[in-house]
């Protein structure tokens, strides 16, 4: 979905983001986005390697 915005989209979602939240509360923003983002990604890939590991252990018995 994000890479169909494009460009120009990303500008116009950014100078609305600035409009509402400040130039104050945007970093803060960022980078409670950006951590929230990345446990997401950790979460999972640990749900996959568990389920990865789980097919191994069946497999082999």
């Amino acid at each position: 979905m994000l890479s169909q915005i494009g460009f120009p989209g990303l500008i116009l979602i950014l100078i609305i983001a600035l409009i509402i939240f400040g130039p104050k509360k945007l970093p803060e923003i960022g980078k409670a986005t950006g951590d929230t983002l990345r446990e997401f990604k950790k979460s999972a890939r640990d749900l996959t390697d568990d389920e990865k590991e789980q097919n191994d252990t069946d497999t082999t018995k």
